[in-house]
């Protein structure tokens, strides 16, 4: 039976006792992670979230019926411990931080019982995720992920105090907002009060920081829940956290001067390393041709060579076709891997296929300084070897080419290039590269939608010497946004805002968007630009996505306490789920048993 704790005060967590407490007497309380009865001594691990301390029960310390309780002890019972600290007998425990030492029972509560655990409680843990997942609650007892979750609290009370110190305000803003699609899809919340009318859950905190600089408040920041209906990946949740900031009177620069300052006291205050500032710039035009993605992984080689140049006219009519449609081509080179076997080459042309690629062509260069190539017989030995030049080919090294139009080119070679790192260990462990990629298009064309639409969102500012461009070639124009990148995920992004009137005017006209729906959609923050607006930049961090990449975990999942899964749910407490009629009534709101019916198939086929 469970007792109480009739007056008991813990006096310390597990692994706040050294050997500097040895002759005092404490009160501990936590977990069981096992019991081991030595014939007359038992020995217990008491686990709270500092970690593990070992206590021993004997007759003669804590009484037989202190001690027929002791031996009642199994894994995840909760209890208190009253007793004196000692210096361990025997041989010290090295991979614990209270090894040293022991606690001698004088008194034991057994608070709680508890059955036997799906999985066990311990770090590094072999069960399937989906399990852990249904009983979260246990999953985060485990000191590997409890770990992380004090790292993020850890995290998250250095960036408030930085930017608290740099003058910034913590405001918090509306969870229930207007909807503005222009992104991705909304999660919706039905007014009761106005029947038919929606709130939807904020994407981030956007309009509403501007509005607060339109009103006055200057440096803003606030770590603010944001929710996006999209499909999931590892560093994806339809919940997530951002460390949100907003800054008027500022240009790029002096945004990516602060946010520096906010990540080198991070990295120095919670993992004790020392980034070197200024972070590395790249402008985004750069980075897609370097590397073929606007997030590259700068910790290995490995680049994107444009070799367009170089193939035109030769006889290898998927080269020459790609160049005849206004497309290009590019190769990496593999260094180290012309003997490559034929069944792995074919698994990357089939990776390649899977990111739009219509093939993969090939080119080894064999230790001998011949070649083993899938289009050697269509070209010339002198136009072999001036395309083994242009790739710094090598004899051992495996030439892969890609040709078709750019965005193609830059998707397949940018993930075949992360595909062979992580396959061949060449990407280097416990490096942390950061950089700035800047510049970005402002717009980019939607085929689907046949208009243009805005890369980052419709308020943000051309660079000054592309406003001329805006009429004649909008596609040209680039803007003042930037993304910070570490490890080849983005961290965050940004950008100077709009704030003059005809500037957001020609904006809205190359969106295809009419000035009644402009006003329709985003009327509250135009009408507020009227009354005076400063020049205002900000930028967003996802937190969870920054603790992921810091402690090493392989997905969010790990770092957030109650995540969902891939199709947005949670196992743990089946959300989400059906609500009564009466509820529906209130709202208004009938489901349609074709839409049930549909999920159902949908599910079916996962």
């Amino acid at each position: 039976m469970a007792e109480s704790m009739m007056g008991l005060k813990r006096t310390h967590r597990c692994t706040e006792l050294s050997e500097a407490n040895i002759g005092e007497t404490v009160t501990v309380m936590g977990w069981v992670q096992r019991s081991r009865n030595k014939g007359g001594i038992i020995f217990t691990d008491l686990r709270d979230r500092s970690g593990i301390l070992q206590i021993i029960f004997e007759d003669k310390d804590i009484g037989s019926e202190g001690f027929d309780k002791a031996y009642k002890l199994r894994s995840e019972f909760v209890i208190a411990v009253v007793g004196r600290v000692e210096k361990r007998a025997g041989d010290a425990n090295k991979a614990l931080k209270t090894g040293t030492i022991e606690v001698r029972a004088t008194e034991l509560r057994i608070l709680s019982e508890a059955e036997t655990p799906p999985f066990p409680i311990e770090a590094d843990s072999k069960t399937k995720e989906e399990l852990r997942l249904k009983y979260r609650y246990l999953d985060l007892r485990r000191p590997d992920i409890q770990k992380n979750i004090i790292l993020r609290s850890r995290i998250v009370n250095v960036i408030r105090n930085y930017f608290m110190n740099e003058g910034f305000l913590e405001i918090e803003t509306p969870i229930l907002q207007k909807s503005t699609p222009e992104g991705a899809r909304d999660y919706l919340v039905p007014s009761r009060i106005h029947p038919g009318n929606f709130y939807a859950l904020p994407q981030s905190p956007q309009l509403f920081k501007q509005l607060l600089m339109c009103s006055g408040y200057d440096r803003y920041f606030q770590v603010a829940k944001c929710f996006r209906d999209e499909d999931l990946r590892a560093d994806r949740q339809p919940e997530f956290t951002q460390i949100d900031l907003e800054m008027s009177f500022v240009d790029v620069d002096d945004v990516i001067a602060v946010n520096e300052g906010a990540i080198a006291k991070v990295f120095k205050e919670v993992l004790d390393i020392d980034v070197s500032l200024p972070i590395r710039r790249m402008t985004w035009q750069e980075a897609m041709d370097r590397f073929g993605s606007d997030k590259p992984d700068m910790r290995f080689g490995m680049e994107l060579t444009d070799v367009s140049d170089v193939v035109k006219g030769c006889g290898f009519g998927v080269f020459t076709g790609a160049l005849e449609n206004g497309g290009t081509v590019r190769g990496i080179n593999v260094k180290g891997q012309a003997e490559m076997p034929r069944k792995k080459i074919d698994a990357l042309v089939d990776h390649a296929k899977g990111c739009g690629a219509k093939g993969l062509a090939y080119l080894c260069v064999l230790p001998d300084g011949t070649y083993k190539s899938s289009f050697a017989k269509f070209m010339s030995e002198d136009e072999l070897k001036n395309l083994v030049s242009a790739m710094s080919g090598e004899p051992g090294d495996l030439l892969l080419f890609a040709a078709d139009k750019k965005n193609i080119v830059w998707n397949v070679l940018g993930a075949l290039r992360l595909e062979i790192a992580k396959t061949y260990d060449l990407i280097p462990e416990g490096e942390f590269n950061f950089l700035w990629v800047t510049e970005f298009p402002l717009l980019e064309w939607s085929e689907e939608e046949n208009r243009y639409k805005a890369m980052h969102h419709p308020f943000t500012m051309p660079m000054d010497e592309d406003i001329q461009y805006l009429d004649s070639d909008p596609g040209r124009v680039r803007a003042k946004a930037y993304d910070i990148v570490l490890n080849g995920t983005e961290l965050g992004g940004g950008s100077v805002r709009i704030h003059q009137s005809d500037i957001q005017e020609k904006m809205f006209e190359i969106l295809g968007f009419e000035k009644e729906d402009a006003y329709t959609r985003f009327g509250f923050l135009l009408n507020a630009f009227k009354y005076g607006v400063p020049p205002h930049a900000g930028l967003a961090y996802g937190l969870d996505r920054l603790v992921m990449l810091m402690v090493g975990a392989e997905s969010i999942r790990e770092v957030m306490a109650f995540p969902k899964v891939k199709d947005a749910s949670d196992l743990m407490s089946e959300a989400p789920n059906v609500v009564d009629d009466k509820q529906l009534e209130e709202l208004g709101i009938m489901i349609d048993p074709k839409a049930l019916q549909n999920e159902g198939e949908d599910t079916d086929t996962q």
